[in-house]
């Protein structure tokens, strides 16, 4: 059972969990678009790297995302939109499950404040014995400690 966490955007946060004894992979990758790049290579990318996770360490069972509500700007937005968008497409073709967590419920299970900033997220990350690369890596870290631990719960 593969469970993967996404921090969806530009610089993508990420981690999976195969479930049982083994610590989660996790990581940063960029999508940024060449100079000399259409607009739809970052997409193209993306469902190639999704792919690549799924062929690598799957079959994914899961997939969650930090679900945003408010950008710090129109492009922000556009481009979690996109990728919002592949995702949902790729998830539906392939019938894995997906669902959006809020931004203020991942952050409440990582610190205990639904409005900590990146510093405590990455804090809170480290104090669990991670080491993530960026704060979109700790963020999608925490995702995934969130869902794991409601999935226990359950």
């Amino acid at each position: 059972m593969s469970i993967l966490a996404l921090d969806l955007g530009t610089k993508l946060g990420w981690a999976v969990s195969f479930g049982g004894d083994e610590p989660p992979l996790h990581g940063t990758t960029e999508f940024r678009t060449g100079r000399y790049e259409g607009g739809g290579m970052r997409w193209l990318r993306f469902r190639k790297w999704l792919q690549g996770l799924h062929d690598e360490h799957g079959p994914l069972t899961a997939v969650y995302f930090e679900e945003v509500r408010a950008h710090k700007g129109t492009d922000a937005a556009h481009i979690y939109g996109g990728f919002l968008a592949q995702l949902t497409a790729w998830c539906e073709q392939r019938e894995v499950p997906y669902q959006g967590i809020p931004v203020g419920t991942i952050k409440k299970h990582a610190t205990g404040k639904g409005n900590s900033n990146k510093e405590a997220m990455l804090a809170a990350m480290r104090a669990k014995g991670f080491e993530p690369e960026t704060d979109n890596d700790a963020d999608a870290l925490a995702l995934l400690l969130c869902v794991m631990d409601e999935r226990e719960a359950a």
